[in-house]
């Protein structure tokens, strides 16, 4: 996120069609940190240009800061995940409304101001009386605020990149609009196709599918995949929008992150290190890779050295998100290794933010007791999920990444081995049309297919905030 008044802390895999409760676990810990530690890795070069970069740093490929900490997008993600922990899919945007509400916009500011401009627009329209959607009217609605705190989203509903989709929207409708909200979209689609295996070339397909054909984040997102392949020279040059001043456009960062994402082919270190060097929002996009591969290829691919010094939130962005560490975040989200969830750790962990009974429960016009309304049945009748008790196996939802339009989208990306073809990178279409894009096409809908022969085992029960 484009740094404004918040205050900085000074200084391959395979995948598998199969993933149980431990899998996703460690897929949801990888995308959760991976975000923290793409965070702290970019915050240094953001709003630097890759030659400002090399002559301060030379090309970073670690730390260069003495304590490296998470910023905004690290605070706001733990906001989402610990409202989404909460609720589930019977999210609302009142719900969302009202945390922003309790655990921002009626507290105590410090120095952080709201963090980044949308956020800082929000939270001016909430404390006028404005409601959703009209608190997300402000002139940044189209920033990356909510791609930053997307991959939580992903994570909960692993395998379901639509679900991902619809929630986050949810989400940003307080705070974002247009071209925020698909920013969004994208990146959690990505992470929940990510976190059910699919490949770096379904994740991109994933990602185009939930958003506008003719968006300005499709666009981008096409011509970063078509161009991966090339290097991380190649994604800015065909992304970034030379000569404008603001480095927080959603759809500028999202493609930044997709493409060095697909650059790397999943690879965790080479991922986020790509979105670092390229400087811009380099705190937002070295997040969004991060959490892409942490994903695809869960926290063990994290190296040490790099998630050590993320320890518990600082709180200088968000005072009230101060000690949560974002992988509890993550441990909220999926089920334990038995394949079931903790009753009580989504509410407590609410409270503990909120600083009352439901975390802003009672002014989105809930009742604090009234847990019924987030129960697993109440979620999938919300959700429209199976009602015999068990989220859809990775791949059905998947499976839409294997339609026709979502194959041609991907067919340029690395792993689809398609270059483009002449002129369709600058027109921004799909590249690829002929015999590659075909063959991209089934190979992702022999992916997909094979996905949904196995369900990710993530029960429904008592208490799952499903």
């Amino acid at each position: 996120m484009a740094q404004t008044a918040c205050t900085r802390p000074a200084t391959a895999a395979v995948p598998t069609a199969h993933v149980d409760a431990a899998g996703l676990r460690e897929r949801g810990r990888g995308a959760l940190l991976g975000l923290a530690v793409g965070d702290a890795l970019g915050a240094p070069a953001e709003n630097m240009k890759p030659s400002e970069i090399r002559a301060r740093w030379g090309r970073i490929t670690g730390y260069v800061v003495d304590r490296p900490a998470g910023t905004d997008d690290t605070e706001y993600a733990i906001f989402s995940g610990l409202l989404l922990a909460r609720h589930g899919s019977a999210l609302t945007a009142a719900h969302v409304e009202a945390a922003w509400h309790a655990w921002i916009a009626d507290r105590h500011e410090g120095p952080f101001r709201g963090a980044g401009f949308s956020e800082r627009g929000t939270l001016e329209n909430l404390r006028r009386g404005l409601a959703a959607p009209i608190s997300a009217q402000h002139r940044h609605a189209w920033s990356d605020g909510l791609a930053m705190r997307a991959a939580p989203f992903g994570v909960f509903a692993a395998g379901r990149p639509a679900e991902a989709a619809r929630l986050v929207a949810i989400d940003g409708s307080v705070s974002h609009e247009g071209e925020g909200i698909y920013g969004g979209q994208a990146v959690a689609a990505g992470v929940a196709a990510a976190m059910a295996g699919a490949p770096p070339a379904v994740v991109v397909a994933s990602a185009l599918a939930v958003v506008p054909d003719d968006s300005w984040t499709a666009r981008s997102l096409r011509r970063a995949a078509a161009v991966a392949h090339r290097g991380e020279r190649a994604v800015r040059s065909a992304v970034v929008i030379g000569g404008y001043p603001w480095t927080d456009l959603a759809p500028e960062a999202v493609a930044l992150a997709f493409g060095a994402y697909a650059a790397a082919d999943g690879d965790f270190r080479e991922a986020v290190l790509t979105a670092v060097n390229m400087g811009r929002d380099a705190d937002t996009t070295a997040a969004v890779a991060g959490a892409l591969a942490g994903a695809t290829q869960g926290a063990s691919a994290i190296p040490e050295e790099w998630t050590t010094p993320i320890g518990p939130a600082r709180g200088s962005c968000l005072p009230s998100m101060a000690g949560h560490h974002i992988r509890d975040i993550a441990d909220l989200l999926t089920p334990g290794e038995d394949g079931k969830w903790d009753p009580a750790a989504a509410p407590a962990a609410a409270r503990g933010a909120g600083g009352s009974p439901a975390a802003g429960e009672e002014a989105a016009g809930d009742s604090p007791s009234a847990d019924a309304a987030h129960s697993p049945a109440a979620a999938r009748e919300v959700a429209g999920s199976p009602s015999a008790g068990t989220a859809p196996a990775a791949g059905e939802e998947l499976a839409g990444a294997g339609s026709p339009r979502a194959a041609r989208e991907v067919a340029g990306s690395p792993s689809a081995g398609a270059a483009p073809v002449a002129g369709e990178e600058a027109a921004g279409l799909a590249p690829g049309r002929g015999a590659a894009a075909a063959a991209a096409a089934r190979a992702a809908a022999a992916h997909v297919a094979e996905a949904g022969k196995a369900p990710v085992p993530v029960p429904v029960t008592e208490g799952a905030p499903r």
